[in-house]
């Protein structure tokens, strides 16, 4: 059953999902880490693969940038293709001195001021929540690899460039405790809750409004290495 996004038929897609943001993210994860793989989108070079990690069937496909765009991929994995389990997997802004760069952060809760999921389906609060027990598995995961994790809640922006002279970044850490920023998780959360599904969010820390320290595309790509292992081995 394809879609006008996603040429995958029935069966091609595993039941757990893990979708970076950047499509190239997800070729560089099936190349490097899965075996028997097989690619299943191609439409707009959004890339889907699946393929085995240690005897188990997971998929990875990107999900593009900011939530109109996961928020269009991960309803139709939901409810198109019978995926149970996404785990996002990207790139996100420290607004806290305690995540540095290349820190991994499971996100507990995401705040955003997106009209998304009022717009969707009526949903007017300004927090969405991922599975317990996919968080459970990715703590255990983690765990298991001896890789640190930060908790807590994340910032999910529809805005990259903001207008202002930047302390806006203090605010969101200050008054509604958010770690760090991506624009992707709140869109995701809705819609796993929406289908009765699950999901999760793991961000690697690619730069900080803290101390200006930054990460190049290539970097993002190819070193968020800690982040992959934790959702790959929760499987």
């Amino acid at each position: 059953m394809s879609t006008p996004h996603n040429s995958a038929e029935t069966g091609m897609i595993a039941e757990t999902v893990l979708m970076p943001g950047d499509p190239l993210r997800a070729k560089f994860i099936a190349e490097t880490f899965l075996t028997e793989v097989t690619c299943f989108n191609k439409v707009r070079n959004m890339y889907g693969y699946t393929g085995f990690y240690n005897g188990k069937k997971v998929s990875v496909m990107g999900s593009g940038m900011g939530m109109p765009s996961i928020g269009i991929y991960s309803y139709e994995l939901y409810t198109k293709y019978d995926v149970k389990n996404i785990i996002r997997i990207g790139s996100a802004g420290s607004y806290c001195e305690k995540a540095k760069v290349y820190d991994v952060i499971l996100a507990t809760e995401s705040y955003s001021e997106s009209s998304y999921a009022r717009t969707q389906n009526g949903y007017d609060k300004d927090k969405t929540y991922p599975s317990e027990e996919l968080n459970d598995k990715l703590r255990e995961s983690a765990g298991k690899l001896n890789i640190p994790l930060i908790e807590g809640c994340i910032h999910s922006s529809d805005v990259f460039y903001r207008e202002g002279d930047g302390s806006y970044f203090k605010e969101l850490y200050g008054d509604k405790g958010c770690l760090a920023v991506e624009m992707e998780s709140f869109a995701l959360f809705h819609n796993a809750a929406v289908c009765r599904k699950n999901a999760a969010c793991l961000v690697t820390i690619s730069d900080s409004f803290v101390s200006g320290v930054e990460t190049t595309a290539e970097e993002r790509q190819k070193s968020f290495t800690d982040m992959i292992k934790i959702a790959l081995n929760s499987i």
